[in-house]
């Protein structure tokens, strides 16, 4: 196999960068080329090592983690992009950590990589369309694999990736950081206590606001061919989270999609005499009040304008142009293989963020809401804390009163997941996790073939089945949840 060189030449761009910043000034370092290796095997005097492709914004949290937080037991040994600016800065941003000469490889150099630098894991934070190149490459070379969701972007990626995981024997994890926010780690905790019975059904409803929604209507995610459109690249959380609260996985899918909020029809009836090719250069951007201004702010700047010059990627492209070719208004109908039913429906223009979910059991209801802190972080992308005011968990007992339990709390990016999914990741000795949290590439699989099918269905109109898409995908690895056939007390009478 050829070294990899991604399709559009586009870097890679994700959420959220990590904290410190430092002058993009040092040169990049591109080492010789080394004799042909392969990975060392793990020791217990030895740092487990690894190399990280993508150096855009959602890398960070995994370089901070391996160069700071857990660097008594791993260490970062090389980096890899197609952006040779991008790659400077995170050279910069490790020299700030105390870890000069970084080994930093372009994207065409990714096996050389992989020979010189001798990592156990890849981490994988790319554009998701290559996900699965760099995925399928890296286990073919002896690696380990770490991936930020979502694992890939359509069934024929998804079918390669799970084919080599079997032909390798090579370990892929997923991080879907949404199980491990304690107020959603507590929603599996109820269900599992059997406090509603078993689950017959479930609504859920996910909101985006015209902060975050926008802005993936001008990045890369606007075009499906990239992201897989909102159904993959954001609802490959939600779905996945409905899986693992059920313990279950889908069976088919019945969906329909639009666009009509981000169109230049609606910039027509905003005011504004038509959509633009972005805002940096947007004649219209005083009346815009979806304008972003990348020169005034020395991170977007630093992150994004500067590196233009080198693949020619726009963070600010007009959330109304026509070439936009993912929904903004999305409703799918999913059936589990336990016979569970759910309606989902996914908005992006919304007057404010957050979900609510319903399942409804045997024995009563449980509702959760939960509305999020939308921040701008130094990217500009949205990480999310939870507003305590509109955030709760609610049970419906069959025949009784209603009652709120007390939410479980945590703090930082994503109500609290992302660092406890980092030490699920890096500390040397994990405590049992009864809720079992870590997700490999069947929980990757099951979750995003519930947003592909219905990509197929928008454009179908037909319901689609799972096993026609990816056949023989083996069970995830789920806690067990109560059962159908268990007796169900008889409720008070009304």
């Amino acid at each position: 196999m050829n070294p990899i060189t991604p399709n559009d030449g586009r870097l890679f761009n994700r959420r959220d960068f990590i904290a410190a910043t430092a002058s993009a000034g040092t040169g990049l370092l591109l080492v010789p080329t080394a004799p042909a290796q392969t990975p060392s095997p793990v020791t217990p005097n030895r740092r487990h090592r690894y190399a990280l492709v993508g150096t855009g914004s959602r890398s960070g949290m995994y370089r901070q983690a391996l160069l700071q937080t857990h660097a008594a037991h791993h260490e970062l040994v090389g980096l890899c992009d197609v952006n040779a600016g991008r790659l400077q800065l995170a050279q910069a941003q490790a020299d700030a950590l105390g870890v000069t000469g970084l080994p930093a490889y372009q994207a065409k150099d990714f096996d050389r990589m992989i020979r010189e630098t001798q990592p156990d894991t890849v981490i994988v934070t790319t554009k998701d369309a290559t996900h699965h190149q760099y995925i399928i490459r890296a286990m073919e070379l002896g690696c380990d694999v770490i991936t930020e969701k979502p694992m890939t972007t359509d069934e024929h990626k998804c079918r390669e990736v799970l084919d080599a995981q079997r032909r390798t024997g090579r370990r892929c994890r997923v991080t879907f950081n949404y199980r491990y926010s304690p107020h959603r780690t507590q929603v599996k905790d109820l269900l599992m206590s059997g406090i509603i019975g078993d689950i017959l059904s479930v609504d859920f409803h996910w909101m985006l606001d015209t902060h975050h929604g926008a802005d993936y209507f001008r990045r890369w995610h606007s075009q499906k061919a990239n992201s897989g459109g909102l159904m993959v690249h954001k609802a490959t959380h939600h779905f996945d989270l409905v899986n693992w609260w059920l313990s279950a996985v889908p069976v088919s899918v019945m969906a329909t999609g639009k666009r009509e909020f981000y169109t230049p029809k609606m910039a027509h009836r905003l005011g504004l005499e038509g959509a633009h090719e972005r805002c940096h250069t947007c004649p219209e951007a005083a009346k815009c009040s979806f304008f972003l201004n990348l020169a005034a702010d020395k991170s977007l700047k630093e992150l994004y304008l500067d590196q233009e010059s080198h693949d020619g990627y726009f963070r600010d492209r007009c959330v109304f142009r026509p070439d936009i070719d993912i929904e903004d208004t999305m409703n799918v109908q999913v059936r589990y293989n336990t016979g569970v039913t759910m309606a989902y429906s996914l908005n992006a223009f919304n007057a404010w963020e957050g979900y609510m979910i319903t399942f409804n059991g045997t024995k009563g209801r449980l509702e959760h809401k939960e509305e999020e802190h939308v921040y701008l972080s130094k990217d500009r992308s949205a990480p999310t804390s939870v507003k305590a005011d509109g955030t709760y968990i609610r049970i419906y007992p069959l025949r009784a009163p209603a009652y709120q339990v007390d939410i479980w709390k945590g703090h930082g990016a994503h109500g609290g997941g992302d660092q406890v999914m980092l030490d699920d990741l890096f500390l040397p000795v994990k405590p049992v996790d009864k809720y079992q949290r870590a997700a490999d590439q069947r929980g990757g699989a099951y979750s995003i073939l519930t947003g592909i099918a219905a990509n197929h269905s928008f454009l179908s109109g037909s319901a689609v089945n799972i096993a026609d898409l990816v056949a023989n995908i083996p069970l995830p690895d789920y806690p067990q949840m109560p059962s159908h056939d268990i007796p169900v007390p008889m409720p008070p009478r009304a």
